[in-house]
């Protein structure tokens, strides 16, 4: 039984200049789509600066509203060209292009929302199917697939440390009290993490011996703790298996990442 597309011909030529990289056409696409995301990212940060604003504020917006329009229009394009446009909006392409045009259309009710625009620099992710990069294509693969292996671990970590700052912190306002700037527990537990995590900012700091001698005690286990995250993401890599991948995006939910000789989408079963 032969599979017929229920694509029309000038959306699956569509698809495959907005969603693939292997055609002069689609290449010549996504370069200029990165061009325009980094300048449209350049013009957000310079207008941030306030003697480049106070000169220049009016070209900045017309600037911004330009991409914006653009970038709407190339969302649209996404949306109109795959078979199962929720899909394709719910995946995490798909609500980073919703999230880089928001803003500008916000900032007509909230001024200063344009400044998240920067979101948009999360769009430069596809430049490793631009330069058909498919091995970094395969290692983004493998790394998702080991924090998702290790999330309940790290989740079971995270508990276990929030569970310690807790008591370190009762126990830091039981020794330093008010008179030493720790007024309450939950300061004291801020305290806790801030030492636990060794970034040590130094707005509040124990005075007395017994004080001391327990901020240490956090501060050397702290270092212990950092490691034990970063071993168990090291055991879950070494266990996904590793094979070839290649940058074609399903027609259907667009999604990437397939086997090098996959004939249908692992993820919905269309055809590639």
């Amino acid at each position: 039984m032969t599979h017929t597309s229920s694509q029309t011909p000038w959306r699956e030529t569509l698809h495959e200049i907005i969603f693939e990289a292997e055609t002069p056409a689609g290449k010549a696409f996504d370069v200029g789509l990165l061009l325009a995301i980094i300048l449209s990212v350049l013009a957000v940060l310079l207008d941030s600066v306030p003697e480049l604003h106070t000169k220049y504020g009016f070209q900045f917006l017309i600037v911004e509203w330009f991409f914006t329009g653009l970038f709407t229009i190339e969302y649209m394009l996404r949306l109109i060209c795959v078979r199962r446009p929720l899909r394709y909006a719910s995946s995490f392409f798909g609500v980073v292009d919703f999230l880089a045009i928001v803003p500008t259309y916000l900032s007509v009710l909230i001024p200063g929302a344009q400044s998240l625009l920067v979101i948009r620099a999360l769009r430069l992710l596809r430049v490793f199917r631009v330069l058909k990069l498919a091995h970094f294509v395969g290692e983004a693969r493998i790394l998702r697939a080991a924090l998702h292996a290790s999330a309940r671990k790290i989740i079971v970590f995270l508990g276990t440390v929030l569970t310690l700052v807790l008591i370190i912190g009762a126990l830091m306002y039981l020794i330093e009290g008010e008179r030493y700037g720790f007024t309450s527990i939950p300061e004291s537990i801020y305290w806790a993490i801030v030492t636990m995590t060794t970034v040590g900012y130094g707005d509040i700091a124990p005075a007395t011996l017994l004080g001391r001698v327990l901020a240490s005690a956090v501060m050397i286990t702290g270092y212990g703790i950092i490691a034990v995250p970063t071993g168990i993401v090291t055991v879950e890599l070494a266990r996904v298996p590793r094979r070839p991948v290649s940058t074609r995006s399903c027609p259907s939910c667009t999604a990437e990442g397939h086997d090098g000789d996959a004939v249908f989408c692992k993820y919905c079963g269309a055809r590639l």
